[in-house]
């Protein structure tokens, strides 16, 4: 538009928007003059009917007089167009009026940009005194300040859109150089291209599998160049996701996966203030290539170990077991990997079995120390992980090693633990036999810990594949170990081996592969009256049983965890106790929690007081929380080939407690025996039935542990003759507040629940031995 044209607004399109900025023309509305602050914030028209309503009389005069005048100076501000039409004569019905031209003169050009640089937005006294200064009207002085703050803004625009394009322009090239940059450039990890777009996803993830196996590969040529005595580089650890704690029932058997997990099990009540295992720490560089020798040499050790029978190996003599020759082990290792420790008794078994379970997933459970303490957790009271020096190769266990501590325990106060700090070596042999061994670090070329207690010369198994599914294990336990500490009740039982030799653990192994499959069974007979056969409800009640047994058998031993002290008398009928504050453990009611525990011998066979014990028909005979009444089976889940392996829901009649179940799990082999059990609350039990997740129950596992007595008659594997030893435990919640003080009078009331639970037993069991 020419500079200084002024052009009547009401005939001139709108060039404005709402937001102030210039409009199209083809808009129907148009401006309109006499609104005093119509563009006055930041050039925003009103409506046209709203501002011809607000006119005062000397603007409507001078707009007849000048014809609707309107500055449009986009440039200087110095024309103006007086009356004429806009072009929309075809929709005005006035008349054209002849157009009249206007310019300010120079000097009130000048002073004007002067004032809008002090003022841009003048009010109506400025104005007017401006105006009265150059000889204007006020509404012209109006219009020039209107059109001067849009001409500015346009410009600020227009400035600011140049300045967008120049960087958008700077960032394009910059954009272009860095994807030159990436054509170029390999991946430091897998060594192929980086470029977006130019790999997919499966061949980047095979690329960094491939990196992977190619630093296993040279990790493992390392191990075996040291084996020979060529020098070994240190390599760095590759370190690997820690998941979570896995139950083995969140894995399927059969068709378990084979890629490593090597998690660290981290417990809040796993350690005590000076405990002896905490103070013992991961390996260092120095000492590691140490580990790979002796892992290697221990591996040697086991297998040839496994395959020589006799002489190095001779039946017991009550033929319940296999034990070793010393003197032949001498003559047939003669170097000895592990020196032979001063005042220790040597304690070495071998035991083999068929498991239904594939070989594959025995050894994840064996390499898994969560799964490995979990599966044994009669036998391994915690266990943990302090170092992974090497993962495996191939995408599974083969070569992996791993630096661990455990303790290991018999579920009674009388038996000291078994701590140990000893690196376990896994490797596929080229006939498929897979391998894991133990090896204790303690001692070796100068390097001790504090852990001597028990000294494990190479121990371990061997895992062959059988049809079906099914995996021949031989388990081999070597140990040297200070057994002074053991109570002499029991002292029969650890040295014929069925405490801590390998007839319990592979019993173990064999009961808990069967519980196993049995929870991923679909096959469930539907007619039997309580068996649970929705396959969710199954998994949850058997993983709440698993939570229950452990947390009992790891409260129950004399682990170096409790502390334990003695009520009365001095016999081995003593009963221990011990508290223990419960605070933000969802799997445990909040308060202080009272432990008691005795143990006792019974002239009674360990099978018999089994189905003593776990039979519901006679509970009201032990059971004085039942208050004598009919104890009646709601459900049950079936563990394995024998009846007593199973989880049940009871429920007493005559309880005070109307809205709580007890969910119990018996379990038996021929080397120990569980009856364990739980109150439980009917609408948690009922969540779990469906399916939930079972770890917010909680629970205070109470029950009993049964193992033989170890004479010659208890160790047929029956369990049908001979002694038992039993152990009575209950946990009591005696106050809700985690801080509220240990009343005497609770103690006193534990002490005789626990001893008229053992009377009504031993009475009992005497009368039907009797019978």
């Amino acid at each position: 538009m020419p500079a200084g044209i002024m052009i009547p607004a009401r005939n001139m399109p709108s060039m404005m928007g709402s937001n102030g900025n210039l409009g199209g023309y083809g808009s129907s509305s148009g401006l309109t003059l006499g609104q005093p602050n119509m563009m006055e914030g930041g050039g925003h028209f009103g409506n046209p009917l709203d501002i011809m309503a607000t006119q005062n009389t000397s603007e409507s005069e001078l707009n007849a007089r000048l014809g609707d005048d309107f500055d449009s100076d986009t440039k200087s501000g110095s024309e103006n167009l007086e009356g004429g039409g806009s072009g929309d004569d075809g929709q005005d019905p006035r008349p054209n009026k002849k157009k009249r031209y206007h310019r300010h003169t120079q000097h009130q050009i000048q002073e004007m940009e002067a004032f809008f640089k002090e003022c841009p937005h003048p009010d109506d006294k400025q104005r007017k005194e401006l105006s009265r200064e150059l000889g204007l009207e006020p509404l012209q002085v109006k219009f020039w300040f209107q059109n001067k703050r849009t001409q500015m803004k346009t410009q600020h625009e227009r400035h600011e859109n140049t300045s967008l394009r120049n960087e958008n322009e700077k960032l394009r090239a910059d954009n272009m150089r860095y994807r030159e940059a990436l054509s170029n450039a390999s991946c430091p990890n897998c060594g192929g291209p980086t470029a977006i777009g130019e790999m997919s996803f499966d061949e980047h993830h095979l690329r960094l599998e491939n990196a992977r196996l190619r630093e296993e590969i040279d990790r493992i040529s390392a191990i075996a160049a040291k084996y020979v005595g060529k020098p070994v580089g240190n390599y760095p650890l590759i370190s690997s996701p820690v998941p979570p704690n896995r139950s083995p029932l969140d894995l399927g058997v059969g068709n378990m996966g084979t890629s490593p997990h090597h998690s660290f099990l981290l417990n809040s009540d796993m350690y005590a203030p000076g405990d002896i295992m905490r103070s013992i720490g991961a390996p260092s560089e120095a000492d590691k290539p140490m580990i790979i020798e002796l892992a290697v040499a221990a591996m040697e050790e086991l297998i040839r170990m496994a395959q020589i029978g006799e002489p190095l190996w001779m039946n017991s003599i009550d033929g319940s077991t296999t034990v070793l020759n010393e003197d032949e082990y001498i003559r047939t290792f003669p170097r000895g990997i592990v020196p032979k420790q001063s005042g220790f008794k040597c304690e070495a078994s071998r035991e083999s079995a068929v498991v239904i379970m594939n070989h594959n997933n025995l050894v994840e459970i064996l390499m898994d120390v969560n799964q490995w303490s979990t599966v044994f957790s009669g036998i391994v009271s915690r266990a943990m992980t302090l170092d992974v020096l090497s993962t495996g190769v191939a995408g599974n266990y083969n070569g992996a090693l791993q630096v661990m501590t455990a303790e290991f325990q018999v579920p009674t106060p009388l038996v000291p633990t078994r701590e140990s700090y000893f690196v376990r070596y896994c490797k596929q042999h080229v006939d498929g036999t897979w391998a894991v061994v133990d090896v204790s670090l303690d001692n070796q070329r100068g390097y001790t810990s504090a852990l001597k207690s028990c000294q494990r010369r190479p121990s371990g198994c061997l895992i062959q594949e059988m049809p079906n599914g099914y995996s021949k294990v031989t388990w081999i336990e070597h140990v040297e170990v200070d057994e002074r500490g053991v109570h002499s009740l029991y002292k029969q039982l650890v040295n014929s081996g069925n405490a801590f030799g390998a007839k319990r653990w592979v019993a173990t192994l064999d009961r808990q592969c069967e519980r196993l499959a049995s929870a991923l069974a679909t096959n469930i007979p539907t007619g039997d009256v309580g068996v649970i056969t929705t396959q969710e409800g199954r998994k949850s009640m058997l993983k709440l049983a698993e939570r229950m047994v452990i947390s009992f058998c790891a409260g129950v031993s004399a682990s170096t965890t409790h502390t334990w002290t003695t009520l009365s008398g001095t016999g081995a009928d003593d009963v221990r106790v011990m508290t223990r504050k419960s605070v933000d453990d969802p799997g445990r009611p909040p308060g202080i929690v009272l432990s008691a525990a005795t143990s006792f011998w019974l002239p009674v066979p360990p099978k018999r007081v089994f189905e003593f014990l776990r039979d519901e028909n006679s509970r009201n005979e032990w059971d004085i929380l039942s208050n004598g009444g009919v104890v009646q089976e709601m459900a049950h889940i079936a563990n394995g080939r024998d009846t007593g392996n199973c989880v049940s829901l009871l429920r007493s009649a005559n309880s005070s407690q109307s809205n709580m179940l007890i969910l119990q799990e018996s379990c038996t082999d021929s080397t120990a025996s569980y009856v364990i059990y739980a109150p439980v609350d009917i609408v948690a039990m009922n969540v779990v039935l469906n399916g939930s997740d079972p770890d917010y129950v909680a629970l205070l596992p109470s029950g009993f542990a049964i193992l033989p007595d170890g004479t010659s008659g208890s160790n047929n594997g029956e369990g049908e003759s001979g002694g038992s030893l039993l152990t009575v435990a209950f946990q009591i919640l005696v106050d809700s507040v985690p801080t509220a003080k240990l009343s005497l009078g609770s103690v006193a009331t534990v002490n005789n629940l626990i001893a008229c639970t053992v009377e009504r037993i031993k009475a009992s069991l005497s009368l039907d031995n009797e019978a």
